[in-house]
């Protein structure tokens, strides 16, 4: 956890100068009104009702399918993937405002210097593809066709056949071992010496969306180690949610984004005139990754490698890609393994022509389903179709199940009502198991945070605790109230964290904002405190909704000492009540 380092002043007056809806409005398109609030479609999940609401007055935002909410800060650290330091900082040269001294900026200062240092040895790296050391990754550009301008654009460069060429250059600028070893230059050796990461290899360095160096990857030269070779997990560089020439690609006018596998790839795609070629790093495509692609665009074209591996990743992106609600199409290369081949063998024009002749997700998927069976026989003609209907039940769209369910009924002479109706019974069999998973109509199910990264073992309890801190927010006073319980009667240890980060600082008579507690709780605990803060709570006797708040959680506790089970305290409560009566 990073502690702020910032006083509350500064936020206070860092938020002040960047307004929500002016901040927000850059990623979002706000337009529908309720109220004084404004809505959009939200972009951490995909919708397509804007559910996404922003507060001009509260300055927050909050969303009411995936739970997300916070201030303009927690927003930042959200959609650009920063830390809290580093979202301040970049809120801060957004409104032209000098930093302050921070009185702990050590984890910041560390990322910095990666930063840094990534940035020297990508010059390094650079530099050695001119030099002698270079001569075989030269070569090696020249079979594959990539030109010098090429490489510049990309910064390409060349790790030497040397076991410590870089770590004694890095040296001579000041850097330690350690922080090689931190950005993954260097590993150490069985003696207890360290040595190069990246040897004898065609280097490609890993440019975020803001045009810093996080990370590498090197292509092999010669014959010993794997094929590629990426940097590992460092504090700057997380592969799951980067992609490789997404900081070019974001500047394309093509309108969609060409996804392939791999760096070659996407290199010689820029090469050929397609600049918003991107590629995941060594990874199938994650949620996070599509996350980021979806911000710069709604249309993804697919253009993995033309055997079993790539289309089988193909369907997997489809599936990642389809829940943001992103238009799909994959391309379908014959005669080449790849998208590099393609083009060295049929040229630019030909993989545009491929481009506009490609199919969309649902064609695909059923495409690649009826490879699988021999239609003239009809036992696989009754499997095709099981797994059609399968596919087809879900899709949201009624009017593509009904097209589709028309043209594979004419396909494979069955009468389309038959196919409709097998595809609208799987469809409803498939809500009811999806709602059955998800507890819909279980009492315990509206108790539980949106985001689905949280669940409450006491859902009973948990809803007290909610309303203590929500209590606390809206009438500081009583926190100095006696009898206020420790964080750790609390059944959540999240809301137990909110609660005592809270209660800290109403007691020194700081402020409680979602942005000021932005270095003090985790990006999930503010969406989680800001939707606690949406509920209703009247303020009419609110000592006296402390104490039944608090009684109430203690009551829970000891009914999970004794171990009673729910029918047990359904019993013991009726009793009471017939006592009472």
């Amino acid at each position: 956890m990073i502690t702020t380092a910032f006083p509350d002043s500064f936020i206070n007056e860092l938020v002040a100068r960047n307004d929500i809806v002016d901040v927000v409005s850059g990623y979002v398109r706000l337009g529908k009104k309720s109220g004084s609030n404004m809505f959009g479609l939200c972009p951490f999940h995909s919708e397509k009702t804007p559910s996404f609401s922003v507060s001009p007055d509260k300055q927050i935002y909050h969303c009411f399918g995936c739970g997300k909410g916070g201030g303009v800060i927690s927003f930042i650290m959200e959609i650009e993937n920063l830390s809290f330091p580093e979202a301040v900082a970049f809120l801060a040269r957004r409104a032209n405002m000098p930093l302050p001294e921070q009185e702990d900026a050590r984890e910041s200062k560390k990322r910095s210097r990666l930063y840094a240092l990534n940035r020297d040895a990508a010059r390094f790296f650079y530099e050695q593809l001119s030099a002698p050391a270079g001569e075989r990754a030269r070569e090696y550009m020249q079979r594959r066709g990539i030109s010098r301008t090429t490489a510049t654009n990309f910064g390409l460069g060349c790790a030497p056949d040397d076991w410590s060429a870089l770590e004694k250059a890095m040296r001579e600028k000041g850097y330690t071992d350690y922080e090689l070893f931190d950005a993954g230059l260097i590993k150490k050796g069985r003696n207890g010496g360290w040595y190069d990461t990246f040897r004898d290899r065609l280097m490609f360095p890993v440019i975020d969306v803001q045009g810093r160096v996080i990370g590498f990857s090197g292509r092999i030269l010669g014959e010993n180690g794997p094929k590629y070779l990426n940097s590992p997990e460092t504090p700057v560089f997380n592969k799951g949610r980067n992609l490789f020439a997404l900081n070019l690609a974001k500047k394309s006018k093509n309108g969609y984004i060409l996804l392939s596998e791999g760096n070659i790839d996407v290199v010689s795609l820029h090469q050929a005139g397609f600049d918003s070629a991107v590629a995941s790093l060594g990874t199938s495509l994650t949620a996070e990754q599509a996350r980021l692609i979806s911000r710069y665009t709604g249309q993804v074209v697919i253009a993995y490698d033309n055997d079993a591996a790539g289309q089988k990743a193909a369907q997997r992106a489809i599936a990642i890609l389809e829940k943001l609600d992103l238009k799909v199409r994959v391309l379908q290369m014959s005669g080449a393994k790849d998208p590099d081949e393609f083009i060295r063998l049929k040229g630019p024009e030909a993989f545009a022509r491929l481009i506009e002749g490609s199919e969309n997700q649902i064609e695909y998927l059923l495409a690649q389903v009826a490879k699988k069976y021999d239609l003239s026989a009809d036992a696989q003609k009754l499997d095709y179709l099981r797994e059609v209907e399968d596919l087809l039940a879900r899709r949201p769209s009624a009017a593509e199940r009904e097209i589709y369910c028309r043209r594979i009924a004419s396909e494979v002479g069955i009468s389309p009502e038959v196919l409709i109706g097998e595809v609208t019974g799987r469809r409803k069999r498939i809500l009811r198991s999806m709602e059955k998973a998800e507890g819909r109509g279980s009492p315990e199910r509206g108790s539980q945070p949106a985001e689905r990264q949280l669940r409450y073992d006491d859902p009973a309890s948990a809803v007290a605790e909610e309303g203590v801190i929500r209590l606390l927010c809206r009438d500081p006073e009583l926190a100095s109230a006696p009898c206020l319980p420790a964080a750790e009667e609390f059944s959540s240890p999240e809301l137990g964290h909110i609660y005592a980060v809270l209660l800290a600082r109403l007691r020194e008579g700081r402020s409680v904002s979602a942005d000021v507690l932005g270095g003090e709780l985790e990006q999930q605990e503010i969406s989680l405190l800001v939707n606690i803060q949406q509920k209703p709570e009247t303020l009419a006797n609110s000592a006296k909704a402390l104490d039944d708040y608090i009684n109430r959680i203690r009551q829970r506790r000891r009914e999970k000492t004794q171990g009673l089970d729910p029918m047990q305290i359904y019993r013991q409560r009726k009793e009471e009540l017939e006592k009472q009566k």
